[in-house]
């Protein structure tokens, strides 16, 4: 009885969300009227409402949010009466969508010459099997970021040997030297490229150097014992915000609160580890513009519009002065206002260095492998090759799952 209660609710789910979607969705629209899903904050939907008010008026162009975007898109992508014409997400799902047969590539949409000046970082991570999915809009990686009432700029460490000792001198009685979210994949992720390793290499293959990620686990370790056993972005985020941790790598998405809590925020470059000379490099989110098949198909011109006038680097400048976003446009850096954003810089700096979360299916199995295998040996104190070894059979066995 429970389960057919339970299939009968999905049902209806599934027909609410069609019908909502019939009424908005790409089919039900004209050739120039465009729906656009997104998951993102105003401010960055407001400027580029405001920017196509401008370079394409003839377009009439809707905007819907989704709190549940890519889930939506799994369940309707197929279905051009529910799905919208296009879609603004970070890169990372590309490979998924580009799997279902929903996506349609872009290189045929856009001119080539618009794209020369998009960071090689943005087109690396917006390509999946030599396939261009997505135009990049902008990008977020994580910081070093450190309030300047405790950790004055001339002492910030530049390597990771150096923010050890930082650490061990200022660590203590409810006060950290230093903060992050230790045991979750997307933050270790630049620990794990500090030693040369990854989670996944393009090919999905799990943990492709197992000798790096070891030695990233054991030499992470000693930071994740000065560190608070909680890990959760809110408790690292409060540390930080209350002034009981002098530094941590953080999202831009924690600066608006910093400032709001008075603290005189500096952010500096990625430490160097000791051991390998290579920074800590963070993943990087490209936020960009995905178009669904059936609306390349049939609202070709409305679209080859909207992505011309998207790929200009003013709204690259608008995002940036409206939200913070570091463009994916490098020509947007010229701009005197963008060029004095010191949020804005340090994440280009940081685009150097950077690596695109990986694209591909296997991915999404891995956030979870990892994170338990972090959860294992940061939190539960066991065996880092014991660990390593599960989490690797894991990850074989649940991508293998998916083929």
């Amino acid at each position: 009885m429970k389960r057919c209660l339970s299939i009968l609710l999905a049902l209806a789910m599934l027909l609410a969300l069609a019908a909502c979607g019939g009424e908005s969705g790409g089919d039900a629209a004209g050739a120039d009227e465009l729906v656009i899903w997104h998951d993102k904050e105003d401010a960055v939907i407001q400027a580029l409402q405001d920017y196509l008010a401008q370079a394409a008026p003839e377009l009439k162009i809707t905007f819907e949010k989704k709190t549940s975007l890519t889930d939506s898109l799994k369940l309707v992508g197929n279905d051009p009466s529910a799905a919208p014409d296009l879609f603004i997400f970070a890169h990372d799902k590309i490979g998924v969508f580009a799997e279902m047969g929903i996506l349609s590539p872009i290189g045929g949409l856009v001119d080539a010459a618009a794209l020369e000046d998009m960071l090689p970082m943005t087109l690396d991570a917006a390509t999946y099997k030599d396939t261009l999915y997505q135009l990049p809009l902008y990008f977020e990686t994580l910081l070093f970021m450190y309030n300047q009432r405790y950790m004055l700029p001339d002492s910030v460490p530049a390597t990771t040997g150096e923010l050890l000792s930082y650490m061990q001198a200022n660590t203590g009685r409810g006060r950290y030297g230093f903060v992050e979210q230790h045991s979750t994949a997307y933050y270790s992720a630049a620990w794990i490229h500090g030693f040369g390793g990854s989670i996944i290499d393009e090919n999905g293959t799990p943990f492709p150097d197992a000798g790096a990620v070891k030695d990233a686990l054991a030499y992470h370790l000693k930071f994740v014992r000065l560190m608070p056993g909680e890990t959760e972005y809110n408790t690292v985020n409060t540390l930080f915000l209350e002034g009981k941790a002098d530094a941590t790598i953080g999202g831009p998405w924690m600066v608006p609160s910093a400032r709001e809590a008075g603290i005189k925020l500096g952010i500096a470059p990625m430490p160097t580890v000791d051991a390998t000379g290579m920074p800590l490099a963070p993943y990087s989110g490209v936020q960009g513009i995905h178009v669904l098949k059936f609306a390349a198909e049939n609202k070709t011109e409305a679209v080859k519009e909207l992505l011309a006038a998207l790929a200009d680097p003013a709204i690259g400048v608008s995002l940036a002065l409206a939200s913070g976003c570091a463009p994916a446009n490098e020509k947007c850096y010229d701009d005197p206002q963008v060029a004095e954003d010191e949020l804005v810089q340090a994440m280009r700096a940081t685009a150097e260095i950077a690596v695109p979360m990986p694209n591909i299916p296997e991915m999404d199995v891995m956030w979870t492998v990892t994170g338990n295998l972090l959860t294992d040996v940061n939190l539960s104190g066991k065996d880092i090759d014991a660990s390593f070894d599960a989490a690797l059979a894991q990850a074989n066995d649940l991508i293998s799952a998916m083929k």
